[in-house]
């Protein structure tokens, strides 16, 4: 993730307290940066973090997913999903984060878990980049259209 350029737009998406979108913010300018959590103690965490750490710009939010999220465009979204059995935050995540890309921006995920990941980016997007490194798997799934890969199959079935 460190290709990341000077006044790319980014999202962290579930930022905890903050570590991944305070690095970011010191590479593409903090006012580019959105970092959303659910947990009330880790946006007040990321919010104070951020400002001890020169980055106090950045946009903190309270959000259930992407729910209190206005911005779109993102050339790049960061996360690191919660780890749940039923996949449900992640497929959230991964689905509703590809409608605010812009066409060319990426998803970055990194968790321990491969198969349903590669699967689900690849069903979404239309495929994916996977790395290991120390026992994660880092995916990277890039936006190449204005529509969802899944979605445009099944209407080029229905023709």
């Amino acid at each position: 993730a460190s290709n990341l350029q000077h006044g790319e737009k980014v999202l962290d998406l579930g930022c905890g307290y903050g570590v991944v979108g305070i690095w970011a913010a010191g590479i593409v300018g903090e006012t580019n940066v959105f970092m959303l959590d659910i947990s009330e103690k880790a946006v007040k965490y990321a919010a104070a973090n951020a400002e001890t750490n020169g980055v106090g710009g950045v946009t903190v939010l309270l959000s259930d997913g992407l729910k209190e999220l206005k911005e779109t465009g993102f050339d790049v979204i960061l996360s690191n999903p919660p780890y749940h059995t039923d996949f449900s935050i992640a497929k959230s995540f991964i689905e509703k984060g590809f409608n605010r890309l812009k066409v060319g921006g990426r998803m970055l995920i990194v968790t321990k878990r491969e198969k349903w990941y590669k699967n689900k980016l690849t069903s979404v997007f239309g495929g994916c980049r996977v790395r290991e490194i120390d026992g994660y798997y880092v995916f990277e799934a890039i936006r190449r259209g204005l529509c969802r890969a899944d979605i445009l199959r099944k209407n080029n079935k229905s023709d």
